[in-house]
């Protein structure tokens, strides 16, 4: 899921992870891998948040789905795996 600034800004309040630049020089390897997201990075790797269900209507609400973990201690390399769900979900709007 592609992600607007605000919606961003709403995920960030909620979870520990900074969004990946748009214009940083991996979101165009990471697009070909993983397809148009927004890509959340933190200590335990790669991650993106996917619409879920409304937990109450009028609420939209996001998954966080973890793609790659890091591969090493100083958290330089980033080793894809197959998309994990996460029990992590994110409220991004309010009707």
């Amino acid at each position: 899921m592609k992600m607007s600034a605000m919606l961003v800004e709403q995920a960030v309040t909620q979870i520990d992870a900074e969004p990946i630049p748009e214009d940083h020089p991996a979101v165009e390897q990471l697009t070909r891998l993983f397809g148009d997201h927004t890509f959340f990075i933190d200590r335990e790797g790669l991650s993106i948040v996917e619409p879920a269900e409304e937990p109450e209507p009028g609420i939209q609400a996001g998954e966080v789905i973890k793609l790659a973990s890091w591969s090493d201690e100083r958290r330089t390399t980033l080793a894809p795996h197959e998309p994990e769900q996460t029990d992590v979900v994110v409220i991004l709007k309010r009707a």
